[in-house]
């Protein structure tokens, strides 16, 4: 009897797979092509179970953002700000600094700080934000700054990206986030991010930050003007840095949300079909990295629960007041407990395992 994916056109992908071989170019824009999701989704399971077996990860994390002020105005942004605008916000470090004593009774093994870019606020206010988090919570990790604040504080402060990374690990900084990826393809960027650094200054800052010891993660922004070829690429370029630094943890795929951004007449959100088929094949086009997330704050937490039988082995984190997601539009929330997220994953059969941001495992929640 024959197995139900070998009447499949994707059949010579499965045994690819299965083979362990690394799928090429033109094996990922098949894949995102092709409606036979449950193979789709059979293969990336069959690569999960592999690398994870049943576990799935969540993590007790806090987000902080400190400010929605940014020089960089991107169509493809609802968080950031004009300094004039009636929604700006900037915490002072004593406003950071209560945030994270308000986190202690939850005891968090994570603080995760990303914000805008602002002219304002020099360089020094990092060093100082960190080194105060550092000092109210020395047991927790920081997981801070993307990309491309990472170049913006380069150019602030003069310094080189590695000169900026050094005194930022001294002052307390533990790991990089992804955000800042977007879409790789330059003809994407200039329609949705024209100020921002191109993808390879990306990929080159978080090369860097690998050569220093610190693990970071990679995201792609999907579901706005980008095309198949541009998403099969952008997962090409991540896994070509991975063989060459390896220092990448996790892939997120991020649905675009338009709601509040200068792209909100252009676009429409993304479907579940959609968001469950661009996880697997970023399990699947991604294999030297070991862990696919998806972020419930993007999908919703029932679409994040389908996904784990579809490559992901994570569900990311209890988060606590996220904004930028939220300014889009997100209807999902900003927090989740973890008896939430351990009876989310319990419910679809796997084993709920609390991580720390460098996945060392602080509890496994058997059934």
């Amino acid at each position: 009897m024959k197995e139900f994916w070998q009447q499949s056109p994707l059949a010579d992908i499965v045994e690819k797979v299965q083979a362990g071989e690394r799928l090429s170019r033109e094996d990922g824009l098949r894949l995102f092509q092709s409606h036979d999701l449950l193979t789709i989704g059979y293969m990336a399971d069959m690569v999960r179970r592999r690398k994870n077996g049943d576990t799935v990860y969540f993590i007790n994390n806090r987000h902080i953002n400190p400010t929605n002020i940014c020089v960089k105005r991107c169509a493809l942004c609802a968080f950031g700000v004009d300094a004039d605008d009636p929604r700006a916000y900037n915490l002072s470090l004593d406003e950071v600094e209560a945030k994270v004593r308000e986190s202690m009774d939850s005891n968090p093994s994570e603080i995760h700080i990303v914000g805008g870019l602002h002219r304002d606020v020099p360089f020094s206010y990092q060093i100082e934000m960190l080194e105060r988090v550092r000092r109210v919570m020395p047991d927790t990790h920081i997981q801070a700054f993307t990309a491309v604040e990472i170049d913006y504080f380069a150019e602030q402060s003069g310094l080189t990206v590695r000169e900026v990374l050094e005194k930022l690990i001294a002052a307390g900084l533990g790991s990089l986030p992804g955000g800042g990826a977007e879409i790789f393809s330059e003809r994407v960027r200039a329609k949705i991010a024209k100020d921002k650094i191109p993808g390879s200054r990306w990929l080159e800052i978080h090369g860097e930050a690998h050569r220093l010891g610190l693990k970071t993660n990679a995201t792609m922004l999907y579901g706005h003007m980008e095309t198949l070829e541009e998403r099969v690429d952008h997962m090409i370029r991540l896994r070509e840095q991975q063989d060459k630094t390896g220092g990448f943890q996790t892939f997120i795929p991020l649905a675009f949300h338009p709601k509040n951004t200068a792209l909100e007449g252009e676009g429409v959100r993304t479907t579940g079909f959609e968001d469950l088929k661009c996880l697997a094949v970023g399990r699947l086009m991604l294999d030297n990295f070991d862990h696919i997330k998806a972020f419930w704050i993007m999908i919703g937490p029932k679409l994040a629960q389908v996904s784990l039988a579809f490559g992901v082995d994570d569900i990311d984190g209890t988060v606590v007041e996220e904004k930028i997601f939220n300014a889009a539009g997100s209807e999902n929330g900003q927090a989740m407990t973890r008896k939430e997220l351990t009876a989310m994953i319990r419910a679809a059969g796997r084993v709920p395992v609390e991580r720390d941001t460098l996945y060392r495992v602080i509890r496994t929640f058997e059934a």
